[in-house]
């Protein structure tokens, strides 16, 4: 089954090369996409190997702490809508935007502030892809045990493999590609989040016994503190990251410049919360199923928590069902990974040259070869992180928030935020968020406690707050008026209802 969705995946990247003919094709997908490929493209954009992956492995190492990531998907897909999408769609209407810096350079006409866009998008898109690399690469080779075969050149091989997959799969279709086999990939972690939700719920033996079983094992005390065995900084820096955070993703904001109708942008919380929650059941229910089958003897402890959810499918499910869950997984981790190779080759073909008065006139071909660059890059990335995909995931997605989500937040809504004020905000989040991360992983306890931080502290949760901080005080100082430096039919979105 799992080759099976390659050669699916594949027949759609093939079936959208022929059809992917401008830069509108390529980066946006033509901007005739309806509500459902649309709902379903950013729900599976935004979840994929993180949630299947990483979420059950980082529940198994801190417990239901964990939840605090998932626990704003019961505002995020409203928050995101009536927040920017609307303006996001509207501004495409009014002038050409291809890409998410194409955004800022309309609202501000600055080119720090466009150029410190690109940058932001460029890091964050490298350490996302990172995350998607390295989960599928864990998934082969949990399924293949190449680690007996080829020992500490496993993850590596394995790596390359699915790196070599996903770039030729980008390389032929683009965003036409991705936002159809994300359609259709969404539809099936749908499938697969219910029917593993499930099978977990009855190989456990109910839920009152997987509760009772994980609490009452020593390996597993403080699993049901929810402020993460006295670590609240963490939990609470999660809640912060991923509910406020969601509104400076480009892998996300990128999808509604594809939406044909923006009318339809009325119904896509509804639609694409429900889905998102739907989603992850899959993260719930094999984050408490593993580690209560560990408790109660029926499964050996993990070397790596990494391996909660492949092993649970190799061990405790019929193999139709295993077969459907990692092949909707497989094409969830490419069709992700598709948007952020698309977006970070826009920045390199489009955005990049355009700082510096470059126009080129193709941008097709040098996009399909700065797809397989960036490729390499994040896949060197994953292979030199060394942690979980949950945290490389994290990284990536925290020092988008920190960086973008008050330029975007704010920024298309109140006149008064000055270009000015966006550099400095954007500047600050990605400063302290990989200044921070540095630190941390470079001092000797691997916390931030040195410098005067509490323990758990997340450092792209600090960035946030002092990303937003910079920009509402920089806007104050500088903003000149309410409509200064503001083009008309800007403006006139900014204000729409």
């Amino acid at each position: 089954m799992v080759l099976a969705s390659l050669a699916g995946v594949m027949a759609i990247g093939i079936w959208s090369w022929r059809r992917t003919r401008t830069p509108s094709d390529f980066f946006v997908a033509g901007r005739g996409v309806g509500l459902w490929p649309i709902a379903m493209a950013t729900m599976a954009t935004a979840f994929s190997g993180f949630v299947f992956l990483g979420g059950p492995g980082l529940t198994y190492q801190m417990g239901v702490a964990s939840f605090a990531i998932i626990l704003p998907v019961g505002f995020t897909a409203g928050l995101l809508c009536w927040t920017v999408a609307r303006r996001l769609r509207l501004l495409a209407e009014v002038r050409e935007i291809l890409t998410i810096p194409d955004v800022i350079a309309c609202r501000f006409e600055d080119r720090v502030t466009t150029g410190l866009t690109t940058v932001a998008v460029l890091v964050g898109t490298i350490g996302y892809l990172g995350a998607q690399f390295l989960a599928l690469a864990i998934l082969l080779e949990s399924l293949f045990n190449t680690r007996e075969i080829l020992g500490p050149w496993s993850l590596p091989v394995t790596l390359m493999a699915g790196t070599t997959i996903i770039a030729l799969y980008s390389v032929l279709g683009g965003m036409v590609a991705g936002i159809y086999t994300d359609m259709v990939q969404g539809i099936l972690m749908i499938v697969a989040a219910l029917l593993v939700f499930g099978r977990a719920l009855w190989v456990s033996h109910g839920p009152m016994t997987m509760l009772s079983s994980i609490g009452q094992h020593e390996a597993f005390a403080g699993f049901f503190d929810p402020l993460g065995g006295g670590a609240a900084v963490t939990t609470l820096s999660f809640f912060l990251i991923f509910g406020i955070g969601v509104l400076g993703q480009p892998h996300m904001l990128h999808k509604f410049l594809m939406l044909k109708d923006p009318r339809q942008l009325r119904w896509l919380p509804l639609v694409l919360g429900t889905s998102q929650a739907i989603c992850l059941l899959i993260w719930v229910g094999l984050g408490l199923a593993v580690p209560a089958l560990v408790a109660q003897g029926r499964m050996a402890l993990l070397e790596h928590p990494d391996q909660a959810a492949p092993q649970f499918l190799l061990e405790f499910c019929p193999p139709l069902l295993s077969g459907l869950v990692v092949a909707a997984v497989v094409a969830a981790i490419m069709s992700t990974a598709d948007s952020f190779l698309n977006i970070g080759s826009g920045v390199l073909v489009r955005d990049l040259p355009r700082l510096v008065g470059v126009h080129p006139s193709d941008h097709l071909g040098p996009a399909r070869w700065a797809t397989v660059g960036i490729a390499l890059v994040a896949s060197t990335l994953a292979l030199g992180f060394g942690d979980l995909v949950a945290l490389l995931g994290t990284f990536a997605f925290g020092t988008l928030a920190a960086a973008l989500a008050p330029v975007f937040g704010l920024g298309l809504s109140w006149p008064r935020v000055t270009a000015s004020a966006a550099s400095a905000s954007i500047g600050t989040g990605m400063a302290v968020s990989l200044g921070l991360e540095t630190m941390k992983r470079l001092s000797p306890s691997g916390t931030l406690v040195e410098i005067g931080l509490a323990d758990g502290t997340v450092p792209s949760a600090v960035a946030l707050m002092a990303s937003f901080s910079v920009l509402i005080v920089v806007s104050w100082v500088t903003g000149r008026g309410e409509h200064a430096g503001v083009a008309p039919e800007v403006l006139a979105i900014m204000e729409s209802q």
